[in-house]
Protein backbone atom coordinates (compact mmCIF):
# COMPACT_ATOMS: atom_id res chain seq x y z
CA UNK A 1 0.00 0.00 0.00
CA UNK A 2 1.09 3.53 -0.90
CA UNK A 3 2.01 5.78 1.88
CA UNK A 4 -0.47 8.56 2.12
CA UNK A 5 1.92 11.36 3.16
CA UNK A 6 4.67 11.49 0.86
CA UNK A 7 5.35 15.80 0.88
CA UNK A 8 6.63 17.30 4.60
CA UNK A 9 6.55 21.32 4.82
CA UNK A 10 10.29 22.58 6.21
CA UNK A 11 12.19 25.54 6.75
CA UNK A 12 14.36 26.04 3.86
CA UNK A 13 17.40 25.78 6.36
CA UNK A 14 16.57 22.32 7.91
CA UNK A 15 16.12 21.03 3.94
CA UNK A 16 19.81 20.24 3.45
CA UNK A 17 20.00 16.59 2.64
CA UNK A 18 16.53 16.31 2.31
CA UNK A 19 14.91 15.59 -1.43
CA UNK A 20 12.59 18.44 -2.89
CA UNK A 21 9.15 16.94 -3.33
CA UNK A 22 8.25 19.27 -5.92
CA UNK A 23 9.46 21.34 -9.31
CA UNK A 24 10.86 25.33 -8.11
CA UNK A 25 10.64 27.85 -10.72
CA UNK A 26 12.66 31.35 -10.91
CA UNK A 27 11.57 34.48 -12.55
CA UNK A 28 13.70 37.28 -13.41
CA UNK A 29 11.46 39.30 -15.11
CA UNK A 30 12.11 40.44 -18.91
CA UNK A 31 15.28 38.06 -18.35
CA UNK A 32 14.82 34.18 -17.49
CA UNK A 33 11.53 32.23 -16.32
CA UNK A 34 12.42 28.62 -15.75
CA UNK A 35 13.65 25.66 -13.60
CA UNK A 36 15.67 26.36 -10.42
CA UNK A 37 15.51 23.10 -8.83
CA UNK A 38 14.17 19.79 -10.03
CA UNK A 39 11.84 17.31 -8.24
CA UNK A 40 14.22 14.93 -6.45
CA UNK A 41 17.03 17.56 -6.24
CA UNK A 42 19.02 16.88 -2.76
CA UNK A 43 18.85 20.02 -1.00
CA UNK A 44 22.66 21.44 -0.07
CA UNK A 45 23.49 24.45 1.82
CA UNK A 46 24.99 26.01 -1.15
CA UNK A 47 21.18 25.93 -2.32
CA UNK A 48 19.80 27.73 0.68
CA UNK A 49 20.05 31.28 -0.64
CA UNK A 50 18.81 30.93 -4.14
CA UNK A 51 15.45 29.19 -3.09
CA UNK A 52 15.39 32.48 -0.59
CA UNK A 53 15.85 34.73 -3.56
CA UNK A 54 13.12 33.09 -5.22
CA UNK A 55 11.27 33.57 -1.90
CA UNK A 56 10.89 29.78 -1.05
CA UNK A 57 11.31 30.11 3.01
CA UNK A 58 9.17 26.55 3.27
CA UNK A 59 9.53 23.48 0.78
CA UNK A 60 8.16 20.79 0.44
CA UNK A 61 10.66 17.60 0.63
CA UNK A 62 9.83 14.39 -0.08
CA UNK A 63 9.41 12.21 2.96
CA UNK A 64 10.03 8.44 1.79
CA UNK A 65 9.68 5.74 4.45
CA UNK A 66 11.65 2.97 5.19
CA UNK A 67 11.15 0.33 2.86
CA UNK A 68 10.10 2.68 -0.51
CA UNK A 69 12.74 3.89 -2.81
CA UNK A 70 12.23 7.68 -5.07
CA UNK A 71 11.66 6.94 -8.65
CA UNK A 72 15.57 8.37 -9.48
CA UNK A 73 16.79 5.91 -7.41
CA UNK A 74 14.52 2.85 -8.92
CA UNK A 75 15.72 4.06 -12.31
CA UNK A 76 18.93 3.88 -11.45
CA UNK A 77 19.24 0.46 -9.44
CA UNK A 78 17.48 -1.27 -12.58
CA UNK A 79 19.51 0.44 -14.83
CA UNK A 80 22.37 -0.62 -12.73
CA UNK A 81 20.91 -4.55 -13.15
CA UNK A 82 20.44 -4.57 -16.99
CA UNK A 83 23.16 -2.54 -17.95
CA UNK A 84 26.36 -4.71 -19.48
CA UNK A 85 29.53 -3.85 -21.86
CA UNK A 86 29.75 -0.43 -23.47
CA UNK A 87 27.12 1.43 -22.06
CA UNK A 88 26.82 4.49 -19.87
CA UNK A 89 23.85 5.50 -17.58
CA UNK A 90 22.85 8.83 -18.04
CA UNK A 91 21.49 11.20 -15.12
CA UNK A 92 18.06 10.85 -14.12
CA UNK A 93 15.30 13.20 -15.93
CA UNK A 94 11.58 13.45 -15.08
CA UNK A 95 12.50 9.76 -13.15
CA UNK A 96 13.80 8.36 -16.82
CA UNK A 97 17.40 6.84 -16.60
CA UNK A 98 18.78 5.86 -19.93
CA UNK A 99 21.75 3.24 -21.00
CA UNK A 100 23.49 4.82 -24.08
CA UNK A 101 26.28 2.97 -26.08
CA UNK A 102 29.64 4.14 -25.72
CA UNK A 103 31.04 3.33 -28.81
CA UNK A 104 29.14 2.58 -32.34
CA UNK A 105 28.37 -1.28 -32.78
CA UNK A 106 25.63 -4.03 -32.31
CA UNK A 107 22.99 -3.36 -30.27
CA UNK A 108 22.21 -7.47 -28.19
CA UNK A 109 18.78 -6.91 -25.79
CA UNK A 110 17.50 -9.90 -24.16
CA UNK A 111 13.47 -9.76 -25.52
CA UNK A 112 12.62 -13.04 -23.01
CA UNK A 113 14.38 -10.28 -20.21
CA UNK A 114 12.18 -7.33 -21.21
CA UNK A 115 9.08 -9.20 -21.04
CA UNK A 116 9.46 -10.53 -18.19
CA UNK A 117 10.10 -7.29 -15.92
CA UNK A 118 7.69 -5.39 -17.97
CA UNK A 119 5.35 -7.79 -16.37
CA UNK A 120 6.55 -6.17 -12.65
CA UNK A 121 3.83 -3.69 -11.63
CA UNK A 122 4.72 -0.32 -11.69
CA UNK A 123 8.13 -1.15 -14.02
CA UNK A 124 9.10 0.62 -16.97
CA UNK A 125 12.02 -1.28 -19.14
CA UNK A 126 11.86 0.33 -22.57
CA UNK A 127 14.45 -0.58 -25.40
CA UNK A 128 15.06 -0.84 -28.79
CA UNK A 129 15.21 -3.95 -31.32
CA UNK A 130 17.67 -6.99 -30.56
CA UNK A 131 20.50 -6.71 -33.37
CA UNK A 132 19.98 -2.89 -34.17
CA UNK A 133 22.90 -1.01 -35.13
CA UNK A 134 23.75 1.64 -33.06
CA UNK A 135 26.26 4.73 -32.87
CA UNK A 136 28.12 6.38 -30.28
CA UNK A 137 25.27 7.92 -27.90
CA UNK A 138 22.47 6.12 -28.76
CA UNK A 139 19.90 4.90 -25.93
CA UNK A 140 19.82 1.24 -26.06
CA UNK A 141 17.04 1.44 -23.21
CA UNK A 142 15.74 3.68 -20.62
CA UNK A 143 14.04 2.77 -17.06
CA UNK A 144 11.61 4.38 -15.21
CA UNK A 145 9.18 3.66 -12.23
CA UNK A 146 5.13 4.97 -12.93
CA UNK A 147 4.76 6.11 -9.11
CA UNK A 148 6.68 8.86 -7.69
CA UNK A 149 8.18 6.36 -4.67
CA UNK A 150 7.74 2.64 -5.28
CA UNK A 151 8.23 -0.48 -2.67
CA UNK A 152 11.72 -1.23 -2.60
CA UNK A 153 10.70 -5.05 -3.04
CA UNK A 154 9.47 -4.15 -6.63
CA UNK A 155 12.91 -3.39 -7.44
CA UNK A 156 14.50 -6.15 -5.62
CA UNK A 157 12.44 -8.46 -7.73
CA UNK A 158 13.90 -6.74 -10.80
CA UNK A 159 16.87 -6.99 -9.90
CA UNK A 160 16.66 -11.10 -9.03
CA UNK A 161 15.68 -11.37 -12.02
CA UNK A 162 17.77 -9.79 -14.35
CA UNK A 163 20.36 -12.10 -12.12
CA UNK A 164 18.93 -15.06 -12.74
CA UNK A 165 18.81 -14.74 -16.39
CA UNK A 166 22.17 -13.40 -16.25
CA UNK A 167 23.17 -16.74 -14.91
CA UNK A 168 20.80 -18.36 -17.47
CA UNK A 169 22.01 -16.93 -20.54
CA UNK A 170 25.99 -16.63 -19.58
CA UNK A 171 25.99 -12.89 -21.10
CA UNK A 172 24.79 -9.60 -20.02
CA UNK A 173 21.42 -8.75 -20.77
CA UNK A 174 21.97 -5.50 -22.51
CA UNK A 175 25.15 -4.44 -24.27
CA UNK A 176 27.03 -3.21 -27.49
CA UNK A 177 29.16 -5.17 -29.56
CA UNK A 178 32.05 -3.61 -31.23
CA UNK A 179 32.70 -4.20 -34.87
CA UNK A 180 35.37 -6.00 -35.90
CA UNK A 181 37.80 -4.69 -39.19
CA UNK A 182 36.94 -7.24 -41.90
CA UNK A 183 38.90 -7.60 -45.02
CA UNK A 184 36.46 -8.41 -47.89
CA UNK A 185 37.28 -10.52 -51.14
CA UNK A 186 34.51 -9.68 -53.78
CA UNK A 187 34.21 -11.68 -56.69
CA UNK A 188 31.28 -10.41 -59.25
CA UNK A 189 29.92 -12.91 -61.63
CA UNK A 190 28.07 -12.94 -64.98
CA UNK A 191 29.77 -12.19 -68.40
CA UNK A 192 28.18 -8.89 -69.26
CA UNK A 193 30.56 -7.65 -66.38
CA UNK A 194 32.85 -9.90 -67.44
CA UNK A 195 33.45 -8.22 -71.08
CA UNK A 196 33.01 -5.44 -70.12
CA UNK A 197 29.47 -4.92 -71.66
CA UNK A 198 27.92 -3.24 -68.97
CA UNK A 199 29.85 -1.24 -65.55
CA UNK A 200 30.16 -3.42 -62.47
CA UNK A 201 27.68 -1.40 -60.18
CA UNK A 202 28.23 -3.96 -57.19
CA UNK A 203 31.75 -2.93 -56.10
CA UNK A 204 31.18 0.64 -55.11
CA UNK A 205 27.98 -0.37 -52.66
CA UNK A 206 30.12 -2.97 -51.08
CA UNK A 207 33.02 -0.62 -50.49
CA UNK A 208 30.56 1.11 -49.12
CA UNK A 209 28.28 -1.15 -47.14
CA UNK A 210 31.84 -2.33 -45.34
CA UNK A 211 33.16 1.26 -44.66
CA UNK A 212 30.21 2.10 -42.38
CA UNK A 213 31.15 -0.56 -39.91
CA UNK A 214 35.03 -0.13 -39.90
CA UNK A 215 35.69 -3.35 -42.86
CA UNK A 216 37.33 -2.75 -46.18
CA UNK A 217 37.34 -4.31 -49.74
CA UNK A 218 40.93 -5.88 -50.45
CA UNK A 219 40.05 -6.78 -53.63
CA UNK A 220 38.15 -7.48 -56.47
CA UNK A 221 37.86 -9.77 -59.04
CA UNK A 222 35.44 -10.79 -61.80
CA UNK A 223 34.72 -14.09 -63.38
CA UNK A 224 32.39 -14.79 -66.15
CA UNK A 225 29.27 -17.49 -65.88
CA UNK A 226 31.49 -20.42 -65.10
CA UNK A 227 31.52 -22.08 -62.14
CA UNK A 228 35.32 -23.11 -62.05
CA UNK A 229 36.30 -19.79 -62.43
CA UNK A 230 34.46 -18.40 -59.58
CA UNK A 231 35.53 -21.12 -57.54
CA UNK A 232 39.51 -20.34 -58.43
CA UNK A 233 38.50 -16.36 -57.40
CA UNK A 234 36.98 -17.99 -53.68
CA UNK A 235 40.34 -20.51 -53.72
CA UNK A 236 41.93 -16.96 -54.37
CA UNK A 237 40.34 -14.84 -51.42
CA UNK A 238 40.98 -17.72 -49.28
CA UNK A 239 44.81 -17.62 -49.51
CA UNK A 240 44.75 -14.54 -49.36
CA UNK A 241 43.15 -15.13 -45.44
CA UNK A 242 40.33 -12.86 -46.52
CA UNK A 243 37.71 -12.54 -43.46
CA UNK A 244 34.56 -12.52 -45.65
CA UNK A 245 34.30 -13.41 -49.42
CA UNK A 246 31.07 -12.15 -51.05
CA UNK A 247 30.41 -13.11 -54.27
CA UNK A 248 27.79 -11.17 -56.34
CA UNK A 249 25.24 -11.77 -58.73
CA UNK A 250 24.36 -14.88 -60.42
CA UNK A 251 21.68 -16.08 -57.75
CA UNK A 252 19.01 -16.62 -59.53
CA UNK A 253 17.36 -19.91 -60.87
CA UNK A 254 18.03 -18.83 -64.50
CA UNK A 255 20.99 -21.81 -66.51
CA UNK A 256 23.58 -18.66 -66.83
CA UNK A 257 23.87 -18.41 -62.90
CA UNK A 258 26.68 -20.42 -61.23
CA UNK A 259 27.55 -18.58 -57.59
CA UNK A 260 25.28 -20.92 -55.64
CA UNK A 261 26.77 -24.35 -56.99
CA UNK A 262 30.02 -22.70 -57.24
CA UNK A 263 29.91 -21.66 -53.49
CA UNK A 264 29.07 -25.47 -52.68
CA UNK A 265 31.36 -26.60 -55.26
CA UNK A 266 34.30 -24.48 -53.41
CA UNK A 267 33.58 -26.58 -50.46
CA UNK A 268 31.52 -24.40 -48.44
CA UNK A 269 28.81 -25.88 -45.72
CA UNK A 270 25.57 -24.07 -47.12
CA UNK A 271 23.37 -22.24 -43.72
CA UNK A 272 21.00 -21.40 -45.98
CA UNK A 273 20.41 -20.74 -49.93
CA UNK A 274 17.35 -18.36 -49.77
CA UNK A 275 15.73 -16.68 -46.72
CA UNK A 276 12.52 -15.18 -45.80
CA UNK A 277 13.10 -11.64 -45.78
CA UNK A 278 12.18 -9.21 -49.06
CA UNK A 279 14.14 -7.71 -50.87
CA UNK A 280 16.90 -9.75 -50.78
CA UNK A 281 15.53 -13.67 -50.39
CA UNK A 282 17.70 -15.27 -52.86
CA UNK A 283 21.40 -14.47 -50.44
CA UNK A 284 23.31 -17.65 -49.44
CA UNK A 285 24.55 -17.73 -46.47
CA UNK A 286 27.56 -20.01 -46.22
CA UNK A 287 31.15 -20.71 -44.49
CA UNK A 288 34.57 -22.06 -45.93
CA UNK A 289 35.93 -23.44 -42.41
CA UNK A 290 35.33 -20.63 -39.91
CA UNK A 291 35.18 -17.73 -43.55
CA UNK A 292 31.90 -16.34 -43.94
CA UNK A 293 30.83 -16.32 -47.96
CA UNK A 294 28.16 -15.05 -48.62
CA UNK A 295 26.07 -15.24 -52.67
CA UNK A 296 24.64 -12.13 -53.02
CA UNK A 297 21.77 -11.33 -55.43
CA UNK A 298 21.29 -8.16 -57.23
CA UNK A 299 18.83 -6.60 -54.79
CA UNK A 300 21.85 -5.89 -52.72
CA UNK A 301 22.85 -3.26 -55.48
CA UNK A 302 19.73 -1.37 -56.33
CA UNK A 303 17.88 -1.39 -53.09
CA UNK A 304 18.70 0.76 -49.69
CA UNK A 305 18.13 -1.73 -47.20
CA UNK A 306 17.85 -5.98 -48.00
CA UNK A 307 18.47 -8.87 -46.10
CA UNK A 308 22.63 -8.35 -46.27
CA UNK A 309 22.22 -5.32 -44.55
CA UNK A 310 20.37 -7.44 -41.58
CA UNK A 311 23.89 -10.12 -41.81
CA UNK A 312 26.71 -7.68 -41.87
CA UNK A 313 25.97 -5.94 -39.03
CA UNK A 314 26.17 -9.04 -36.95
CA UNK A 315 29.01 -10.99 -39.41
CA UNK A 316 31.51 -7.71 -38.68
CA UNK A 317 30.58 -7.95 -34.78
CA UNK A 318 32.26 -11.63 -35.03
CA UNK A 319 28.57 -13.59 -34.62
CA UNK A 320 28.50 -16.81 -36.76
CA UNK A 321 24.82 -16.76 -38.44
CA UNK A 322 22.90 -20.02 -37.84
CA UNK A 323 19.98 -21.08 -39.41
CA UNK A 324 17.60 -20.09 -36.65
CA UNK A 325 19.09 -16.32 -37.37
CA UNK A 326 17.89 -17.07 -41.06
CA UNK A 327 14.77 -18.63 -40.08
CA UNK A 328 13.64 -15.93 -37.71
CA UNK A 329 14.31 -13.01 -40.46
CA UNK A 330 10.90 -13.45 -41.98
CA UNK A 331 9.31 -11.85 -38.79
CA UNK A 332 9.05 -8.39 -39.93
CA UNK A 333 11.29 -8.85 -42.66
CA UNK A 334 8.23 -7.79 -45.39
CA UNK A 335 10.43 -4.50 -46.17
CA UNK A 336 9.21 -3.85 -49.93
Amino acid sequence: MKPDHMLKEVRVQDAIGLRLGHDLTRIVPGEFKGQAFRKGHIITEEDIPLLLDIGKEHIYILDVPDGWLHEDDAAYRMASAAAGENLQLTPPAEGKISLKSTINGLAKIDASFVNTVNAIEHVVFSTILNNAVVQLGTALAATRVVPLIVEERTIAEFERKAAEHKQKLGHHLVTVKPFRPLKAGVITTGSEVFNNRIEDKFGPVLKDKLAAFGSEVIGQRFSPDSTDTIVEHIRYFQQQRADLILVTGGMSVDPDDRTPGAIKKAGADIVSYGNPMLPGSMLMMAYLGDTPILGLPGAVMHEKFTSFDVLLPRICAGERIERPDIVAMGYGGLLK
